[in-house]
């Protein structure tokens, strides 16, 4: 169903930044998983915490730097968590839980949270039996075909998701993903959500619990991202578009100017939530606020990345050249350095309500559908 053309390229650390270096895929292992970053003879493992391999060029030494600093906030955090939770499996919406969250959750808990603040747990509950009975049920073999087509292609850089591993979660992520697209026939199965319910499984390491966290993003989070029509998708970029030329006008007048449609740079960001665009565990940060505050924080994320590289961007002098600025904005150490870029997301963009982006989608819907 839908041709989103959404596979994302480049993998996991395969990027070089700016200044030549290849982006790191920060491994989000929590404070007792070291020993799961940290391979032989004292340096990074060749494959991180995820299960995702790093590639020949990999920057170890910028990796280790980067994590010897950050393995001092997860201990912090997974201290504080875990006096939060003290055991239980509970978890009430509040602006103190909002603030931790916004500073990382421990791996150790991630799922746990997702499940709660994301309604996800409490849909489950609810439904008793549903997401097997829909495996159970009666397939759509023109869905079955278009899942199967995608295995091979979902992350092939993860030993996890090769045939040859034991368990194999290609296996899982067919499950999702058929019940995913006969839970929601009218998304059925897009390009896109196969990389999407492949993070859910590598973090919840369920197969019911990613399939009710699927649900959670694409029926309630992402407003019609992956329907045929794409008709949220296409909105939210031209949203991102209006609130460019509000925050950052210079670069709204560059493209502009050179006739580069904000589809071209910044699709596959949304697309994909910024899987195979942005390090590892920068892409669970920003998951873990998603979660909990909703699709505001994919405009967040966006308006940083260009507001803080807006000089870089203005470097430009044709539309080939902008197209690939765009590409580098999301490489080197200011995304891989992800404690200070979630800082930097509340704070970069400034202002940004829910109100301000409903009112705005409200307007790009209908010009797109005046468009026809």
């Amino acid at each position: 169903m839908g041709a989103a053309g959404a596979e994302p390229g480049p993998r996991h650390g395969r990027e070089a930044g700016p200044g030549g270096r290849p982006r790191p895929s920060a491994g989000g292992a929590g404070p007792g998983s070291r020993s799961s970053e940290w391979g032989g003879r004292g340096g990074a493992a060749r494959v991180d915490p995820y299960g995702f391999e790093r590639p020949d060029d990999f920057d170890y030494a910028s990796y280790e730097a980067f994590f010897s600093r950050y393995l001092v906030v997860l201990t912090r955090r997974a201290i504080k968590w875990s006096k939060l939770l003290k055991g239980k499996n509970s978890i009430q919406k509040s602006l103190k839980v909002k603030r931790y969250i916004r500073k990382g959750i421990p791996n150790e808990h991630r799922a746990l949270i997702w499940m709660i603040v994301s309604g996800a747990q409490t849909n489950m509950e609810q439904n008793p039996g549903y997401y097997h009975r829909l495996l159970e049920g009666e397939k759509n073999d023109k869905l079955v075909e278009a899942i199967k087509t995608d295995m091979n292609r979902t992350f092939p850089d993860n030993i996890k998701f090769r045939r040859t591993a034991d368990p194999c979660l290609q296996h899982t992520l067919y499950n999702v993903l058929v019940a995913y697209g006969h839970h929601n026939k009218a998304v059925g199965y897009c390009q896109g959500m196969n990389f999407i319910a492949g993070y859910l499984i590598l973090i919840t390491k369920n197969e019911e619990e990613s399939f009710w966290l699927l649900d959670a993003l694409i029926g309630r989070i992402l407003p019609d991202y992956y329907s045929p029509a794409m008709m949220g998708l296409k909105t939210d970029q031209e949203v991102l578009g209006e609130l460019v030329k509000l925050k950052v006008p210079a670069v709204a007048e560059l493209m502009e100017r050179h006739g580069v449609m904000w589809t071209l740079v910044v699709s596959r960001w949304f697309i994909c939530l910024f899987i195979d665009i942005l390090p590892v565990e920068t892409v669970l940060r920003i998951w873990d606020c998603l979660f909990y505050e909703g699709s505001k924080i994919i405009f967040r994320v966006a308006l940083t990345l260009i507001k803080q590289h807006q000089a870089f961007i203005l470097e430009a002098t044709n539309f080939p050249d902008i197209c690939d600025k765009f590409k580098q904005i999301t490489k080197g150490t200011f995304v891989t350095e992800c404690h200070t870029f979630m800082q930097k997301i509340f704070t970069e963009p400034g202002t940004l309500s829910m109100t301000t982006i409903d009112k705005l989608r409200e307007t790009c819907r209908e010009k797109l559908l005046s468009q026809g």
